[in-house]
C-alpha cells in the first residue's frame, strides 16, 4: 500500500501520530477518525487527519505545548504544530468521545455528554464510510485490518460503494441538515450509490436545507464542483430534491428548450451538466461558477420562435446580462467574496462577446483581453462550445490574438491622460471622457504612437466638438 506510506511521510499524519502516542503513553484511548480513516483504507491521500480520545479536553491541553479550543462545549480541541516544529503549519482537531444531545437547530446539538466507549462516540458520527476509527500506533500495510476500529460496518459499505447513514437517516439528518449535502458530495466524489433509506430521507427533508447557513451551502457546492465529479455531484442534488432549494435559478433550467442548430444536445440543463462533466478536480472556484451560472439568464429570457420573425427560433436576447445580475444575487445570497463575486459576474456578462471577436475593432478586442483573468474567459468559452456545437474556431483565434500580444500592447502607457486635460484647460465630463476613450481607441488601433501625435489629434477632435473650458 504506497499510498500508506506517502500519507505517513507528511506532516498532517506525523502531527496527528504524535497526538496519539502522547495521549496513549498518558494512558488514554486515542484513533484517527473520521474522513482521513476513509481515504487511507481507499488508498487516497488526506488533506487533514482528526483524533479522537476519551481524553477530556483539558487533558488533552495540558499535553501539548500549544492548543486553543474551538468548541469545548463539544469536546473539541486543536492541537498546533503537535510535533513541536516552529510556527503552526499543522493544526490537528482532537475530540473527546461524546454522546450528543438534542438537536433544535439543524447543526449543533444543545448539550453533549463524554463517553469512554469509542463505539458509543462513532454513533454519532454522519455516515458508515466515516464512522471508522484507527490506531495508527506501528501502522503498516499488512496490520491496517486489525488496526481499524469498525463499529458500523463502514468497511462494508467502503468495499460495496454505498452512503449510508449511521442508524436513523432521518434523525442523523434532522441533528444536521448540512449532511444532506455532504451525502450528496461523498457519493459523487467516489461515484457511490446513496442507500434507498438514506435517499428517501434526504427527499423527504430536502426543503429544510434552507435552515443551514448559506456560508456552510457555499462551501459544499463548491466543493461539489471542484472535486472532479461536478456533473454527478448536480445529478444527484437534482435527484435528491436538494437543488430546488439550494439554487432555484439552477433547477429552473431544466426543460428550457435552445435553438438544435447551436445546441444539440439538448436543453440548457443539459447543455450546463455537459460543461460540469469536464471540470476537473481542483479547477478553480471562479471558474467552476463561471460555468455553472453562464446560461442562468436563460429561463426567464426565454422566447419560442415568432412566425413574424424570417427565420424563427428560439431567442434568449439579453440573456448573458440577465445572467450577470443574477448571479450577482446568488453569489451574494450564497456569502462569496467581492472579487470571486466580480470575477464570477463577468464571466458570465462576457461569455457571448466571443461571438464578435473576428469582427472586434483592435481597440475592442484589446479592451476584451483587458478582463481580469482573460485566460478563464477563454477556459469557458472553450467549455461552452464543446459542450454545444463544438466549433472552436473563434477560441482559436482569440487564444492566439491574445497569447502572441504583449500586455503592453493591449494596455499601452496612455498617450495623454486626464490631467493632461485639465492642464489644457478642459472641463471634467461626459465630453471630457469621451475624448480620452477616443485618444485611447486611436493608439490602439496604431493610428497614433506619440505624445504630439495624440495632441494633435485632441486638437482635431476639440476642433469638430468643443469641450466647455474650466475657469
Amino acid at each position: 500500500m504506497k499510498a500508506l506510506e506517502n500519507a505517513k511521510a507528511t506532516p498532517a499524519f506525523q502531527a496527528a501520530l504524535h497526538i496519539v502516542e502522547e495521549l496513549d503513553d498518558r494512558g488514554f484511548h486515542a484513533y484517527f477518525a473520521g474522513g482521513c480513516v476513509r481515504d487511507l483504507l481507499m488508498g487516497i491521500a488526506a488533506k487533514d487527519y482528526d483524533v479522537a480520545t476519551n481524553a477530556r479536553p483539558e487533558k488533552v491541553m495540558m499535553g501539548f505545548d500549544r492548543t486553543f479550543s474551538v468548541g469545548a462545549h463539544f469536546g473539541v480541541v486543536i492541537v498546533c504544530n503537535a510535533n513541536k516544529g516552529e510556527g503552526c503549519e499543522v493544526q490537528t482537531e482532537v475530540a473527546t468521545f461524546r454522546c450528543d444531545g438534542e438537536y433544535v437547530d439543524g447543526r449543533r446539538p444543545v448539550d453533549v455528554e463524554y463517553a469512554e466507549k469509542p463505539e458509543d462516540d462513532v454513533q454519532r458520527r454522519d455516515f458508515t464510510i466515516n464512522g471508522m476509527l484507527l490506531d495508527p500506533i506501528g501502522l503498516t500495510e499488512d496490520n491496517i485490518k486489525e488496526k481499524l476500529l469498525d463499529f458500523v460496518n463502514g468497511q462494508q459499505d467502503l468495499k460495496a460503494g454505498i452512503v449510508r447513514a449511521i442508524g436513523d437517516p432521518q434523525k442523523r439528518f434532522e441533528e444536521d441538515k448540512l449532511r444532506m449535502l455532504r451525502a450528496v458530495r461523498f457519493a459523487a466524489r467516489f461515484d457511490f450509490t446513496i442507500e434507498a433509506q438514506t435517499m428517501r430521507a434526504i427527499q423527504q427533508q430536502a426543503a429544510t436545507i434552507t435552515q443551514v447557513s448559506n456560508e456552510r451551502i457555499r462551501d459544499e457546492l463548491t466543493k461539489m464542483l471542484t472535486e472532479g465529479h461536478a456533473k454527478r455531484a448536480f445529478e444527484l442534488l437534482d435527484e435528491t430534491g436538494l437543488l430546488q432549494h439550494v439554487l432555484p435559478e439552477v433547477a429552473a433550467m431544466k426543460g428550457v428548450e435552445q435553438p438544435p442548430e447551436w445546441h444539440p444536445e439538448g436543453d440548457v440543463w443539459i447543455h450546463t451538466l455537459l460543461l460540469l462533466d469536464q471540470l476537473p478536480a481542483n479547477v478553480k472556484g471562479t471558474l467552476a461558477w463561471g460555468a455553472l451560472l453562464h446560461d442562468v439568464g436563460k429561463p426567464p429570457t426565454f422566447r419560442p420562435p415568432d412566425p413574424a420573425d424570417p427565420k424563427p427560433r428560439i431567442r434568449f436576447n439579453g440573456h448573458a446580462e440577465v445572467g450577470a445580475t443574477m448571479t450577482r444575487a446568488i453569489m451574494n445570497r450564497l456569502r462569496f467574496s467581492s472579487a470571486d463575486i466580480d470575477q464570477v459576474v463577468s464571466l458570465v456578462a462576457n461569455h457571448m462577446r466571443f461571438g464578435d471577436v473576428k469582427h472586434m475593432k483592435q481597440s475592442t478586442l484589446k479592451r476584451f483581453f483587458r478582463l481580469n483573468d482573460f485566460p478563464e474567459h477563454l477556459a469557458l468559452h472553450k467549455l461552452d462550445v464543446t459542450s454545444s456545437h463544438n466549433l472552436l474556431d473563434l477560441y482559436h483565434f482569440a487564444k492566439e490574438e491574445f497569447e502572441k500580444a504583449p500586455e503592453e500592447v493591449y494596455r499601452p502607457t496612455p498617450l495623454l491622460t486626464g490631467r493632461d486635460l485639465i492642464d489644457a484647460g478642459l472641463r471634467p465630463g461626459p465630453r471630457f471622457k469621451q475624448l480620452l476613450q477616443d485618444l485611447e481607441d486611436a493608439q490602439l488601433e496604431g493610428a497614433i504612437h506619440t505624445r504630439e501625435e495624440a495632441i494633435n489629434l485632441l486638437r482635431d477632435l476639440l476642433a469638430k466638438s468643443p469641450v466647455e473650458i474650466a475657469r
